[in-house]
């Protein structure tokens, strides 16, 4: 079968649309739901297996996959009549992710806590609806989960995903269920319900868990935290065998952990103005504030919730980093 996209032009729009502003935002939005398919750069994939990954007509992706090829976001691959990300997109992540003074820190730590529990340790920002790791760390003995930096996982179904959700002001997580329902109604019926519990957790202990949601082996807990730079909430999850760690030893032996993990990449976040993406000189890594860990106990200081992000309104000013009490007081 030839390549349906190199027949078709660039003029007008995709099929069954208008021209009006709002089908050109849309077809931008879609655009990215293609990218999106691409998880690793060598991954290809057919229009067929893109359209069914997006929820797309064939002929809509074909569209998409031929203006992205042009513009060197993706190549086409004649032998496999299937795609790849091309050097436009590849060089586009390069040059956002060129922050590897602090980023290398930031790995470290996570490092650090993977080796005293059999477990993995995720740091992840969230992309529609999915978490996306930027860091991954894990013990030698930990069971493996087959996650690495850039693997997506589902917001619905993790733990990360449920603190990202919880931190959402209430009219912002409203947003985003209602986004699911009407896009991924399955993935929607796992969250909604625990809304309102994961919220009081994150309020009151600083941390949400969930037990066996996306793997009836595997417990998570996550925390939040505020990224001024990026306008979003990025998360550290934890995640262990449910047969080791039920609730009670999360709370008692991880959660302490987890928020300990919390206050140090946030203090080496604050010392890089919040930006880890990009390129920093040594000298300015040299000036990163002390991780909370290292100081003495007088000078850690807890903030409530507050400020919360309204996901999708383009508010501008900018909230204080999330500094949930960590809840460690009366928490068995």
């Amino acid at each position: 079968m030839g390549r349906r996209s190199e027949r078709l032009g660039l003029q007008g729009p995709l099929a069954g649309e208008s021209t009006g502003e709002g089908d050109v935002i849309q077809v931008v939005s879609r655009a990215f739901d293609v990218l999106r398919c691409f998880e690793g750069h060598e991954v290809r994939l057919g229009n067929l297996e893109i359209a069914r990954r997006c929820g797309l007509p064939r002929s809509t992706v074909s569209r998409l996959t031929h203006t992205l090829t042009r513009m060197g976001q993706l190549v086409y691959l004649p032998h496999d009549q299937k795609y790849r990300l091309g050097p436009s997109a590849l060089a586009m992540s390069t040059s956002m992710m060129r922050g590897l003074q602090v980023r290398n820190l930031i790995r470290m730590r996570l490092q650090e806590v993977a080796e005293r529990i059999p477990g993995t340790i995720g740091f992840v920002i969230p992309d529609r609806f999915h978490m996306v790791y930027l860091e991954y760390a894990r013990a030698y003995n930990a069971v493996s989960l087959n996650s690495t930096t850039g693997t997506r996982i589902s917001i619905a179904r993790t733990a990360a995903g449920h603190a990202y959700a919880a931190a959402l002001e209430p009219s912002a997580q409203e947003r985003l269920l209602a986004d699911m329902e009407r896009e991924i109604p399955d993935d929607a019926k796992h969250l909604r319900p625990s809304a309102a519990g994961d919220r009081r957790s994150l309020q009151d202990n600083g941390y949400v868990i969930s037990r066996e949601l996306w793997n009836p082996h595997i417990s998570g807990i996550a925390t939040p935290l505020w990224s001024p730079q990026y306008q979003t909430f990025l998360v550290i999850t934890i995640g262990l065998l449910s047969a080791m760690y039920d609730e009670g030893k999360l709370r008692s032996e991880i959660a302490p952990q987890l928020l300990d993990l919390r206050r140090d990449i946030g203090g080496l976040l604050d010392g890089m103005g919040g930006d880890f993406l990009t390129d920093r000189s040594d000298a300015a890594v040299s000036r990163i504030a002390v991780p909370a860990a290292t100081m003495p106990a007088t000078t850690k200081k807890t903030e409530e919730t507050s400020h919360e992000l309204e996901a999708g309104a383009g508010r501008t000013r900018p909230p204080r980093s999330l500094r949930a009490r960590d809840g460690r007081g009366g928490q068995g």
